[in-house]
């Protein structure tokens, strides 16, 4: 019997509002929403699913309130199969929502409430990633306290454990912060953000990928840019992954499943090549599908999916 990869994944636990529109209203214009809806989400829980249905073991260190919303969320994740021994329940905050704008074309608007997620400590990160610890690699993101996540990327190095940073949501940090990390995986609005680099061109996203590499030393870059595919950066040079041509009905968490695909399939010794492609897949495949978790796919899904487009 082949082991399963085993992943820590430490992030944000939300509830997502989704309020489908037609278009997002411009400043001062208002208009009518078709429909709302209170789905799983957080990029950290989005992460922890998408690796349990990929066939992974996985662990999740978060935060939720001491409300029924929190309850729902950890329910939902027992549900999933992720182990949740690292999630605590926060007395003193509310469990994170992220509210969720939907347009027709499947673009969305995300505004995240943190909530208990902000409350992601040293603490938490120590009970669950020590020295008896077995994990192939740990996955992380934006949506806890920046200081928590350069304290994971330290203890996890010393531990000689991989760390693969994805690097949203988007914000302005020092790249230096990041030292440390394996592979870190932004879009273009993430890279825009952490490298100052207005990205209009392949040029653009070729450039501000060689910063993020050499400021993070990173092993690589992995930048995730839609429906132009993927970059992959290292110190020999860069290559483009082809994007899978798909219908999109919600990109919500497409990139959550990229990421959490991308770190199974190097942690089971793929190329980084391999890698991208198989995590390109599963982002496609989740874009077709409305909601951040319910649009998870399984791995036997994406092998199916594959097989297609062959």
């Amino acid at each position: 019997m082949i082991n399963k990869t085993n992943i820590l994944v430490i992030g944000s636990i939300n509830m997502d509002m989704v309020l489908q529109t037609k278009y997002v209203p411009k400043e001062g214009e208002s208009t009518l929403g078709k429909e709302i809806n209170y789905i799983p989400g957080g990029k950290g829980a989005n992460q922890a699913v998408a690796v349990s249905r990929l066939d992974a073991n996985v662990t999740l260190v978060g935060r939720v309130g001491t409300d029924n919303w929190g309850d729902m969320l950890i329910n939902n994740l027992t549900e999933n199969k992720v182990d949740i021994s690292g999630v605590f329940k926060d007395e003193e905050s509310a469990t994170g929502i992220a509210v969720i704008l939907l347009e027709e074309n499947g673009a969305n608007r995300i505004i995240v409430y943190p909530g208990a997620n902000s409350g992601v400590s040293f603490e938490d990160i120590d009970r669950l990633l020590n020295k008896g610890c077995k994990y192939d690699a740990v996955l992380l993101q934006l949506e806890i306290p920046l200081d928590t996540v350069c304290y994971i990327i330290e203890k996890a190095r010393k531990l000689n454990i991989p760390v693969i940073l994805d690097a949203g949501p988007a914000q302005v940090i020092p790249l230096d912060k990041f030292k440390g990390v394996t592979i870190i995986s932004p879009n273009e609005t993430e890279a825009e953000k952490l490298t100052g680099i207005e990205i209009n061109n392949i040029e653009d996203i070729v450039k501000a990928s060689e910063i993020i590499l050499k400021e993070t030393e990173a092993k690589y870059v992995v930048m995730k840019l839609g429906e132009r595919g993927s970059l992959i950066r290292d110190n020999s040079g860069y290559k483009f992954i082809k994007a899978f041509k798909v219908s999109p009905v919600d990109t919500t968490a497409a990139g959550d499943s990229f990421t959490a695909a991308l770190t199974i399939k190097y942690c089971q010794g793929n190329s980084i090549e391999e890698a991208v492609t198989y995590a390109s897949a599963v982002g496609a495949i989740t874009a077709t599908r409305f909601g951040a978790q319910p649009s998870l796919p399984y791995h036997y899904e994406v092998i199916d999916f594959l097989k297609g487009v062959r």
